[in-house]
Parts: structure tokens; C-alpha cells; sequence
């Protein structure tokens, strides 16, 4: 009987080639080749937080390298939808040997569990951190009701 020796190392490289081709099977082409790297242009997904006060939610979604003009914030039923692109510039005149952030199209969308002003929702855009503001419809805010003795 043959002894065979494992290696791990490329049994895990093996690995991952086969699920990074069947991945782009799947999802269609969204990276292209850099240098031996591969420069993400499929969907990708902005950490954002949410906090609910008496008045409102906020939304902070950090989107570094983002100009303002290729955001588009939609809210409509209750869903607010964030959307849109950051732009790989590439420098022909250099050798990239490392692209780790997303670049391409990004998306995400909401489902607040209250009625919005919409027509007050505000929206800035400061050190690459987007903060939107959408004030809750007075009948939705909570109410302390006082009881009365006697």
C-alpha cells in the first residue's frame, strides 16, 4: 500500500479555486484580475447602524471613497433603499499588488417599523459617513399619558 501525504495547505487553495469559480458560475462575472489579485466589481454591502430616539431614526452608513453624487437614498411603503457606486480609478502608470475594498455597485434597503415624514427625511454626507434623518409621523411617536388621582 502507497503512503500519501497530505497537504492541507493546497488542498485548501484547491478549495477555494473551485468555490471562487463556481461562485462566478453562479452570480455571472464581477471581478477582473489585477496583478494576481482580484478587484471586486459585484454588489457589495456598507455597514450602516440604526438608532431609533422618541422623534426619529437615524442612519449612518460608512461609505468611504463614495462622492455624494453617486448616492441615491429612495424611501417609499415604509422601505428605505440606499444605493449606489464607488468608482475604482485605476492609475495605468502603476503596479497594483494588493486591492482589498469593495468597489462597483452597493445596495441596501430597510424595513423601519414605523411611519416616516417623508417629506422631512434629510440626509448629509461628512467625512464618508452618510447620516439620514426620517422623523416618525407624530400619531406613530410614543406618548406618556398621565393618570389622574380620584
Amino acid at each position: 500500500m502507497a503512503t500519501v501525504t497530505w497537504t492541507p495547505g493546497r488542498e485548501l487553495a484547491r478549495l477555494q479555486e473551485e468555490m471562487n469559480r463556481l461562485l462566478s458560475q453562479f452570480f455571472g462575472p464581477g471581478t477582473r484580475r489585477e496583478e494576481g489579485e482580484e478587484v471586486s466589481t459585484e454588489v457589495w454591502y456598507p455597514p450602516v447602524d440604526i438608532k431609533e430616539t422618541r422623534d426619529e431614526f437615524v442612519l449612518f452608513a460608512e461609505l468611504p471613497g463614495v462622492n455624494k453624487n453617486d448616492i441615491k437614498i429612495t424611501y417609499k411603503n415604509g422601505l428605505l433603499i440606499l444605493e449606489g457606486t464607488r468608482k475604482f480609478e485605476e492609475d495605468k502608470n502603476a503596479r497594483y499588488h494588493r486591492v482589498e475594498r469593495n468597489y462597483g455597485r452597493f445596495f441596501r434597503s430597510f424595513q423601519l417599523p414605523a411611519e416616516i415624514q417623508s417629506d422631512k427625511i434629510q440626509a448629509r454626507f461628512r467625512d464618508g459617513v452618510l447620516e439620514v434623518h426620517l422623523p416618525k409621523l407624530e400619531e406613530e411617536k410614543e406618548k406618556e399619558i398621565q393618570i389622574s388621582v380620584g
